[in-house]
């Protein structure tokens, strides 16, 4: 995954890298939630943007681990 914000590629838009301060405040911003609450919603279903949506929007999404 590419540090540079300005750069992403096919992997940054599939996962999201919780250790990256822009990925998380784009994440937060784009489901509406704190950035605690997308922390818990990554440790229940994995850093898939994909999961991770569909958990923060109500639909489930699959457990990861």
């Amino acid at each position: 995954m590419a540090d540079d914000p300005n750069i992403r590629g096919q992997q940054d838009r599939q996962r999201i890298n919780m250790n990256q301060e822009h990925e998380v405040r784009y994440w937060s911003e784009k489901l509406g939630c704190t950035a605690e609450e997308l922390r818990k919603i990554v440790d229940e279903v994995g850093p898939m943007a994909e999961a991770v949506e569909q958990r923060a929007r109500g639909r489930g999404g699959r457990s990861h681990g």
